[in-house]
């Protein structure tokens, strides 16, 4: 297993379309980045010994597509046990996955809301404890954006979130753009959901841009620039939890590699404001 390093600062997502420019510079502002292991795992050739080179000097975080950890079908340990293996080939100490569902007897392509039950908290605990047991890595959950209201719903979303991260012992991956875009439609106030989460399981952070179908109705994409709104609340969120590796999202509609590093600057201003505060203890995954 190759020593992993630090992660901490600003990061990317680390896209095929983006290796000819980072091949030939990576830019300062970038700190780390990251990957979806579902992509990679197996990967030989030259793109294997692309992220080889990648990875023998940037952190890097494996973020799963795939894992389905609300879902009603089996978890699937063999994609686990083989995450386990490409993490550990590669240095890499960090896994995060969805808080929703996205296969039922096959791939459903989407990422689906889980109803807010207590049920729902003790059946979702129970397969992130066995996945941190195959990876043998406490992972992080990112809470996700979701569009139609549950039909059953035991408690609020702050509320469910919390229940599984002390049920399960895992940290919280914080998408601050899924929080903006959850609040505008679902009509809450978003610094108010973000205060109530647990500042000591918060270990990673992801902000990005999105669509707006409607004045009541934005659509998670990844396919735009960070809006003000948002750049406000990912500044709000670490005066509230200090600060934590974050990372820009970009998925489609991906400009030229300069175009993103401003927006991973402003990341990086934001952080060096905050820094001079006090830090929460837990960023450990």
């Amino acid at each position: 297993m190759m020593n992993p390093l630090r992660l901490s600062g600003a990061g990317l997502g680390f896209r095929r379309e983006l290796l000819g420019a980072l091949k030939t510079r990576v830019p300062a502002a970038i700190d780390f980045f990251e990957l979806a292991p579902e992509n990679w795992i197996d990967m030989g050739g030259a793109h294997g010994r692309d992220l080889r080179s990648f990875t023998e000097r940037y952190p890097f975080v494996c973020h799963g597509l795939s894992l389905s950890l609300g879902g009603p079908s089996p978890l699937d340990e063999l994609l686990l046990r083989k995450t386990r293996q490409f993490m550990d080939a590669h240095g890499i100490q960090l896994y995060t996955e969805h808080l929703s569902y996205c296969s039922d007897d096959g791939h459903l392509y989407d990422l689906l809301p889980i109803p807010f039950t207590e049920e729902a908290v003790h059946y979702v605990a129970e397969r992130i404890r066995r996945a941190q047991d195959i990876l043998g890595r406490r992972i992080a959950i990112e809470n996700a954006s979701y569009y139609t209201p549950s039909p059953i719903a035991d408690m609020d979303e702050a509320t469910f979130i919390r229940a599984i991260l002390d049920a399960a012992d895992c940290a919280l991956h914080l998408d601050v753009n899924n929080v903006y875009v959850n609040s505008v439609n679902h009509r809450y106030d978003p610094v108010e959901f973000i205060r109530a989460l647990p500042t000591e399981r918060i270990v990673y952070l992801h902000v990005a841009g999105h669509y707006n179908e409607a004045d009541d109705l934005i659509v998670d994409t990844h396919g735009a620039d960070v809006i003000d709104p948002v750049w406000d609340l990912l500044d709000q969120t670490y005066r509230l939890h200090g600060v934590a590796p974050t990372l820009l999202e970009r998925d489609f509609n991906i400009p030229p590699l300069d175009d993103l590093v401003l927006e991973i600057e402003h990341i990086a201003r934001l952080q060096s404001r905050h820094r001079t505060h006090a830090q929460p203890t837990a960023r450990a995954s």
